[in-house]
């Protein structure tokens, strides 16, 4: 079986982004669909995959690589045009991969077939694949759109139609997930009752889309309708749209804080925030938590430099580019022990005629385990800069993330093992200061629903998983 090897680097990613299309006008889904998932290619860079619906018929090409590797000129020309589609980019920290974890995944039961593509992590996976296992089931992966998708068969055999076997569905699993199912007649899409992970609705003249983002709408001409609902199952079919409410507790919706700072693309919104806005104020914020003396401020690309031109902005220091990325880097770089290394190297260049012999205050997202931020302090200094403040525009990660963002391992996290003098000693910059909790929330006012900061606080409103699960399964199991 074909297999994959990347490298990591040392940055925190969401699992994967989700789309679909119900045809009413005509369109061709299959082009529409590819050109979404170039839209959300930013969530996911490991396995892409289309499913069309044609007359009830199912047909799927998916495959290891990014969009434009899985779908190379033409090939999208094989799949045949139908009524509904869905879509699927996925990211996943494990390092060898088959392709039985590809979506979107397609399931025949006694109903039918069903083909589902889905975002985040079910917290309690291994109790209900053991239940599902001792009634027969047998897993082709260990990805949690297989999973859902047992569930919602197993369901569908003792209620009278799909939708009530989703709506239990949802009210069996835990933890985060939103997902888009293609049934014969039908296009479902379902946001997890806490509303961890994004998806929003839209409009492309009379048909209906989908997606993990809003900014696939403007890729493909859609217009943004509204955000899914924590809880809420949409259902469209020949008779129109359809919305359906699972049991939510309105005051414990948490939709992901960290999709603000790093996961979700500049120019969508989400849960009704901006999140070039919502980073522009990060910047801001950091300024009014550490009003710093420089030359200039920069930015470590991508996720860095909106927050940057923020704190420019807010403190009339001039904002200059720091740094070149290389953008033509594929995830192979270097050979054996030095890979990381390597990578890091070739991927990032400081602009030497533009911090040379100034104080220089940069600004990223976050910092993990601390070597990518060392690396860049190293690479500021060897241009010859003066002085190197780092800012993050986010707080400390204290705790491991449990709803799909790859952020798994406690002892990985740095801010675990020092605090943040230490941790300024070990990257080496001359000042280190974290954008606190309070000031974070604050720059996100105006969300739509709750939010959830656990990564940063170890405090969540949902229930996690059992250390034993934690610390034993969670780099085995395929977040998916």
């Amino acid at each position: 079986m074909k297999s994959v090897a990347f490298t990591s680097d040392a940055k925190a990613h969401d699992e994967c982004g989700v789309f679909g299309i119900y045809n009413s006008d005509g369109l061709n889904v299959v082009e529409i669909c590819h050109d979404a998932l170039y839209g959300l290619q930013h969530r996911g860079h490991i396995s892409a995959g289309i499913t069309v619906n044609n007359a009830e018929s199912f047909y799927t090409q998916k495959g290891l690589g990014m969009v434009s590797e899985v779908f190379p000129p033409k090939s999208v020309e094989k799949l045949p045009n139908g009524m509904i589609a869905v879509g699927h980019v996925r990211y996943t920290s494990i390092q060898n991969l088959d392709q039985a974890a590809n979506q979107p995944l397609v399931l025949r039961y006694k109903e039918g077939s069903i083909a589902i593509a889905v975002n985040g992590s079910i917290t309690n996976f291994p109790q209900i694949r053991k239940v599902l296992e001792r009634g027969g089931a047998i897993f082709q992966s260990n990805s949690n759109a297989e999973l859902m998708a047992y569930v919602i068969a197993t369901e569908r055999c003792s209620t009278d139609n799909l939708e009530d076997a989703v709506i239990n569905c949802m009210d069996k699993l835990k933890g985060a997930y939103s997902a888009v199912i293609c049934a014969p007649t039908r296009l479902i899409a379902l946001r997890d009752r806490h509303g961890f992970r994004p998806l929003c609705v839209g409009k492309l003249r009379n048909s209906w889309v989908f997606a993990s983002e809003s900014c696939v709408f403007d890729s493909i001409g859609a217009e943004f309708v509204r955000d899914v609902e924590p809880g809420e199952m949409i259902v469209v079919d020949r008779e129109g749209f359809h919305s359906y409410k699972a049991r939510v507790d309105r005051e414990k919706t948490s939709m992901c804080l960290f999709e603000y700072v790093y996961v979700a693309r500049p120019d969508s919104v989400i849960d009704g925030v901006s999140v070039h806005t919502a980073r522009i104020r990060m910047g801001e914020m950091l300024y009014s938590e550490y009003p710093l003396d420089a030359d200039m401020v920069c930015g470590v690309p991508d996720s860095g430099i909106i927050a940057a031109e923020g704190y420019a902005r807010a403190s009339g220091i001039p904002y200059g580019m720091g740094f070149m990325k290389n953008k033509y880097i594929g995830r192979k770089v270097g050979t054996g022990m030095d890979k990381k290394k390597r990578l890091m190297q070739t991927k990032l260049t400081a602009l030497k005629s533009n911090v040379e012999g100034k104080r220089i205050i940069v600004i990223d997202d976050s910092i993990i385990r601390g070597e990518t931020s060392k690396h860049i302090v190293h690479l500021l200094r060897s241009a010859g800069a003066k002085e190197v403040h780092m800012l993050i525009s986010s707080p400390p990660f204290v705790s491991p993330c449990y709803f799909g963002i790859d952020i798994s391992d406690r002892e990985s996290l740095i801010a675990n093992k020092l605090t943040t003098e230490q941790i300024r000693e070990e990257i080496g910059a001359d000042t280190l200061g974290y954008l606190s909790v309070e000031g974070l929330r604050k720059t996100v006012e105006g969300a739509q629903f709750g939010l959830c900061d656990g990564c940063f606080t170890n405090s969540f409103s949902a229930d996690i998983p059992s250390v034993f699960f934690v610390d034993k399964y969670a780099n085995k199991i395929n977040k998916k």
